[in-house]
């Protein structure tokens, strides 16, 4: 289960199975999870713009812009990656993360470069919690208009929840030109 974005990003395939067994081992039902993405981020400017070159090369710039101060680019991958594992219960998951995200670090933090989260389409928000009222979810966004959506942190990282997938968000923000875009002179100001 390697993919060409192994080498420049780290193992992704384990990353992404580490946090789905996490999930598992605590009772979130994992049947044939739709992932619509996971996030790299980058720890320098730099370090985002030579992976934006890479990303180009093995995907397609559904979108680029500013959120929380600083860019985010998410792709669609021309190979997505591929996903099987079998759950605590022995029920095969065979499924595929067709996104990757790349978030630049925000200015003046300091951040390590890594995969960073998963996220997974579920159908309620409220039911996901409430059927798990054990976790500590970061519930802050699930009212959100836009994009709802609600946190775990993991050992491994951090797996957050939302409605619908990212590209469809994306698609509706271009199509309402909510997105803000990268100003020209964003990475030379950071240096």
């Amino acid at each position: 289960m390697t993919h060409l974005l192994d080498e420049k990003l780290g193992p992704m395939a384990p990353f992404v199975i580490g946090l789905l067994r996490e999930l598992d081992a605590l009772g979130i039902d994992l049947c044939q999870p739709e992932i619509d993405h996971l996030c790299y981020r980058a720890a320098s400017p730099g370090e985002y713009l030579l992976l934006s070159d890479c990303l180009a090369d093995a995907g397609e710039l559904l979108v680029e812009g500013m959120i929380g101060g600083r860019p985010i680019a998410t792709y669609r991958l021309h190979q997505p990656l591929h996903i099987q594992m079998r759950s605590k219960d022995g029920a095969a998951i065979d499924t595929q993360v067709p996104c990757i995200e790349l978030a630049a670090p925000k200015p003046g933090r300091n951040h390590q470069a890594g995969l960073e989260h998963i996220e997974l389409v579920v159908a309620s928000l409220p039911a996901l919690v409430a059927a798990h009222p054990q976790l500590a979810f970061k519930t802050g966004n699930m009212g959100d208009s836009r994009n709802p959506d609600v946190g775990l942190m993991l050992g491994s990282g951090q797996v957050k929840f939302h409605l619908r997938s990212l590209a469809a968000v994306i698609e509706e923000e271009i199509g309402t030109a909510a997105v803000v875009p990268v100003p020209r002179d964003y990475f030379t100001q950071q240096d």
